[in-house]
């Protein structure tokens, strides 16, 4: 379950108390939305099919998928489905790598994504052992789709610049420089995350944030 507006107050609330910039920004663009993705191996195999494309272009290849392979793209069902298949529904042959690999590890029962270890660091594990999956991916996931309260997603370009915005730092923060600064927030490091996107957001409407790295 993802975390509710009220989680992500009650712990920015918390953060205020602990870091005064946050409560400075609160008062300044309120608190975020919640951001919420549904539990399991399609919103993994969304990410896959959406990464480097527009969401017109996402949703189509996944209806193309659907039609070619089955509605629900039941992972058994991927995992038999021949390359030259998945490639004509608008798959890159490395997609196509990332989409196997997932769908192999869910039908083998190597990874289940109802019982994902307890522990962070354990299910970041598992879900980067799937190709194409890396950190940030697996973080992203359990934050938006398990609400895991403590998921800090330093990798994130900005996160890194709100967290250097919000710190007053003179430029953006490496990954582990945003780790270490967050340690102090521990265990409303989700709630952070949310915030810094949030911050970014208002920013980029009011013309004023950084351009994103390409």
């Amino acid at each position: 379950m993802s975390l509710s507006a009220e989680q992500i107050r009650s712990s920015l609330d918390a953060l205020a108390a602990i870091e005064p910039a946050f409560a400075t920004a609160i008062a300044a663009i309120g608190y975020p939305p919640p951001r919420i993705r549904d539990r399991g191996y399609q919103t993994l195999l969304r990410t896959i099919v959406g990464q480097q494309v527009s969401v017109a272009a996402a949703n189509s290849i996944w209806a193309k998928l659907e039609t070619m392979v089955g509605a629900g793209l039941a992972p058994e069902a991927v995992a038999a489905a021949p390359d030259d298949l998945l490639r004509q529904a608008g798959l890159s042959r490395q997609k196509v790598s990332y989409a196997k690999s997932l769908a192999e590890h869910v039908a083998s029962g190597d990874i289940d994504f109802a019982k994902l270890p307890a522990d962070d660091e354990e299910a970041i594990g598992q879900m980067t052992a799937i190709r194409g999956i890396g950190r940030w991916s697996a973080e992203i996931y359990l934050l938006f789709a398990e609400g895991r309260g403590d998921i800090w997603p330093a990798g994130d370009l900005a996160v890194q610049i709100e967290v250097g915005k919000l710190m007053g730092l003179p430029e953006r923060p490496s990954e582990r420089e945003t780790r270490r600064l967050a340690q102090a927030w521990s265990p409303h490091r989700g709630a952070a995350a949310i915030f810094t996107w949030h911050s970014y957001s208002a920013r980029l409407s009011a013309g004023k944030a950084d351009k994103m790295p390409v």
